[in-house]
């Protein structure tokens, strides 16, 4: 896990989580609503990938939620390179929750 701070004021976390096989989960990507628009959650993102490349794992996934409030974040993915994918891990699809893959070279 990795915390973006300003000053003595958390701004943004984000986690990693190892799901064996080569593949990462992307997990717990938050920004303060204070500090959004500003880079906190794309470093974030570069980041993790960047640990994640250094891991040797060949694919990161995650689950988000859908609608319009998540379109800022699903944004972000996709800018990445992040695309829609199938369920991973425990989760079951709904229609309440989507996933996203980004191929690791």
């Amino acid at each position: 896990m990795w915390s973006v701070w300003d000053g003595h004021s958390l701004v943004g976390i984000g986690a990693l989580k190892d799901l064996g096989g080569g593949t990462g989960e992307l997990k717990s990507m938050r920004t303060d609503s204070r500090h959004l628009r500003k880079g906190v959650a794309a470093a974030l993102l570069e980041h993790i990938i960047g640990v994640a490349r250094g891991r040797r794992l060949r694919r990161l996934s995650l689950e988000t939620g859908s609608g319009p409030a998540f379109e800022p974040a699903l944004a972000l993915y996709r800018r990445r390179g992040f695309v829609d994918g199938e369920a991973f891990a425990d989760y079951v699809r709904s229609d309440f929750n989507q996933f996203l893959h980004l191929a690791i070279s």
